[in-house]
């Protein structure tokens, strides 16, 4: 299954928050995945650390999330923005939600995320305890 991480997973984990347990075992399986990053999400995942001042939480970030699960990135170019910006138009996304979504829908990627916005889109999204249960 190839997964495309919202930023809030990975933020679950480093800021201790609620569902951290649940998106750490999410995230033990790199073996059952294909785990996929934006651009955007990894620098909004740093411009978030940097501005309180956790540049430790970063290189976890970058060395025991993004490395360790072998995740790719990818990006939007400039002639995908008129995409983004009829996501935005026609599902009321917000700038990062309208990424996160033309780059699934772009590379053919289901999007995991805990971020209820994307249930207005035709793709949807799936929470880590649903793509978990899938395979079970």
């Amino acid at each position: 299954m190839n997964l495309l991480i919202d930023s809030n997973v990975p933020l679950e984990i480093i800021l201790n928050q609620e569902r951290a347990g649940e998106a750490r075992e999410f995230l033990s399986h790199p073996e059952r995945y294909n785990f996929f990053i934006s651009d955007f999400s990894l620098h909004s995942v740093g411009l978030f650390l940097f501005y309180r001042k956790q540049m430790t939480g970063f290189r976890f970030f970058l060395n025991d999330i993004v490395g360790r699960m072998g995740m790719q990135v990818k990006a939007l170019g400039l002639d995908d923005m008129e995409s983004l910006i009829k996501a935005s138009e026609n599902f009321n996304l917000d700038f990062d939600d309208a990424y996160q979504y033309v780059v699934a829908e772009k590379y053919g990627l289901t999007l995991v995320s805990f971020d209820s916005d994307f249930d207005r889109t035709p793709r949807g999204r799936k929470t880590t305890t649903e793509v978990l249960a899938d395979e079970g």
